[in-house]
Parts: C-alpha cells; structure tokens; sequence
C-alpha cells in the first residue's frame, strides 16, 4: 500500500519534476515503514481535504514527513483558559504518570 510509486501516483507532480523522481525514491525508502504510512496518509488527506500540499515532490514528502507538533497545557491553565475541564478545541485530556491530569493537543 504505502510503495513509492503509489505515493508518486498519489503527489502526481508534474513532469517537469520527474528528475526528482530518484531522490524522492530514496528519501521514501530511508522511513520506517510507520513513517512511510504516516507521510502517506497525511498527503492523501490534506489532498482529500483540497488542502495545499507543496508541487515539488520532494518538499512536499519532506515538509509532510515532519512528526506534528504537541502542545501541553496543565490541568489548571486549560481550566483558566477554558473555564472549563471538557476536551475542546482539539485538546485531549491525558493522564500520562498516573499522578496529574495534562492536556494535549498535537498539530
């Protein structure tokens, strides 16, 4: 599923990229295979979504190989930013060391 050349066809850049085809190539096979499905599945939704995904096929394999962001908020801040302890906005409730509620929210 997550072979190169379903990724080429998925980015279908235009020829005047086909040069990069090779480096695309060997950047694709350096991922894990979780890395490799990763940067697939984002691609393919941001496409899904109309949302932009950069023309040159190696930028765009690069730019969506990065791990998202996270950001954490303590119990009592999202509470103050909030007013309130239910999960919005993307923020997850997370209880990682089993001692003290956090909020995630990953980008």
């Amino acid at each position: 599923m997550y072979e190169f050349d379903n990724l080429w066809a998925l980015l279908n850049p235009k020829r005047d990229y086909d040069q990069l085809k090779g480096r695309c190539r060997i950047l694709w096979n350096s991922f894990s295979s979780e890395k490799q499905q990763y940067v697939y599945c984002r691609i393919e939704k941001k496409k899904n979504r109309k949302e932009f995904v950069d023309y040159n096929p190696l930028w765009a394999i690069e730019k969506n190989s990065a791990a998202p962001k996270q950001e954490v908020l303590s119990y009592a801040d999202y509470y103050r930013l909030y007013g309130t302890t239910e999960e919005t906005d993307g923020w997850k409730m997370a209880n990682p060391t089993g001692q003290k509620v956090i909020y995630i929210k990953k980008s």
